[in-house]
């Protein structure tokens, strides 16, 4: 077996420093490629937009994994908005907004898994300039009560005066007899009678 010159050793263990050198970089460099890491986002962070969407959507270099994978869309007032499990399609994530949904600046908290297992976690912001609902019934606009004018002088002057009418009331006919009718009628009565009287009388003597 060869031996190596004794000149010669100390240029081999450099060569061996230089190999050992570009074999660590090229690990470092495999091993940062393989991290997930955030591409885009819709809503972009620090966009303004006209109404909130109904999802917010996440991009990203590789998939992510569903275990460890969250979303929360915080509103103007730190309410929670973002509604259900976030959806995973490829490399992207999106998150379903429901509520009443008013005007201003939203965050957004996001954690996702990498293939790898490596987790990700980040925050963004967007500002939406018109209010809208989804999934919900916007409140009502409760209407103020329309004051009663109350009549003026001259209005009250303008109204014309009740006219009182009274009714006539003709005296109904009395059915009942007159005295007057009542003695005339016994008069004639009396005359009858007397007239039947004095027949029955001329008729008695005649038999006689």
């Amino acid at each position: 077996m060869s031996r190596i010159p004794v000149a010669l050793r100390p240029a081999r263990r450099a060569l061996a420093a230089v190999i050992a050198a570009f074999v660590l970089v090229g690990l470092g460099a495999g091993g940062a490629s393989a991290h997930n890491s955030l591409r885009s986002t819709d809503p972009a962070d620090g966009s303004t937009v006209t109404v909130v969407p109904e999802q917010l959507t996440l991009t990203f270099d590789q998939p992510a994994l569903a275990i460890g994978t969250e979303i929360a869309v915080l509103a103007p007032d730190g309410s929670l908005v973002s509604a259900g499990e976030p959806v995973l399609v490829d490399s992207s994530v999106s998150q379903p907004i429901e509520g009443v949904l008013p005007a201003g600046t939203y965050t957004v908290q996001w954690r996702v898994t990498s293939a790898d297992g490596h987790p990700l976690s980040g925050e963004l912001s967007f500002t939406a300039s018109e209010a809208t609902a989804i999934g919900v019934e916007a409140p009502a606009e409760t209407a103020e009560p329309v004051a009663e004018e109350e009549p003026t002088a001259a209005a009250e002057e303008s109204q014309p005066e009740a006219v009182v009418t009274s009714a006539v009331v003709e005296p109904e006919e009395d059915d009942a007899l007159s005295t007057g009718q009542i003695i005339g009628i016994g008069a004639l009565v009396m005359v009858i009678a007397g007239g039947v009287l004095v027949a029955l009388r001329m008729s008695q003597r005649k038999k006689n």
